[in-house]
């Protein structure tokens, strides 16, 4: 039984550099790829707090990136059935979503990050999210795209009141 997020993280972060890609050439694709798994990787954890929501997910699956691409116009990649679309199916819309919001609210992002103190995910060595909570402006310019407010709107809008629920219920208990 598969108990941590690293597909779901792996694959919402590739989802969302995707439909907005970096700015500029490979040092600029690193940044927006590092802005993006840092912000997935903290609304995946405020999402599914302990290892048993991890779990559930890994079992039951995250639900992929159909309705995401849909709100975005996205070209509908997933309806090749070749194994190269299959990480498609580990996306996950809310994580998505949140990760969305967290991008183009500073604010948001600090009580999010501020939310994962005590909780199962950052028992271990401290986590920095750096990229996400102070970005430089190299950061800033690499990811233009995937910070700008008026292009992920209709991404963070899908869930955002329930991140705010989340985030002013504290500390989530098992799924």
């Amino acid at each position: 039984m598969l108990s941590d997020l690293s597909p779901l993280i792996a694959a919402t972060a590739r989802w969302l550099t995707g439909a907005y890609p970096p700015c500029g050439g490979a040092l600029a694709s690193a940044l927006c790829e590092a802005q993006a798994r840092q912000a997935v990787t903290v609304a995946a954890w405020l999402r599914y707090p302990t290892a048993i929501d991890a779990a559930l997910v890994g079992m039951a699956g995250p639900g992929g990136a159909a309705r995401l691409d849909w709100v975005t116009g996205a070209d509908s990649a997933g309806d090749d059935t070749s194994d190269a679309w299959v990480w498609r199916t580990w996306v996950d819309e809310v994580v998505a979503s949140w990760a969305a919001d967290l991008l183009i609210d500073p604010d948001l992002a600090g009580m999010a990050v501020g939310a994962l103190a005590g909780g199962e995910h950052t028992s271990g060595p401290p986590v920095e999210f750096r990229r996400l909570l102070s970005p430089d402006d190299g950061d800033r310019r690499a990811a233009a795209l995937l910070r700008h407010p008026d292009l992920l709107a209709p991404v963070a809008e899908l869930h955002h009141g329930q991140l705010l629920d989340r985030l002013r219920t504290g500390p989530a208990l098992a799924a």
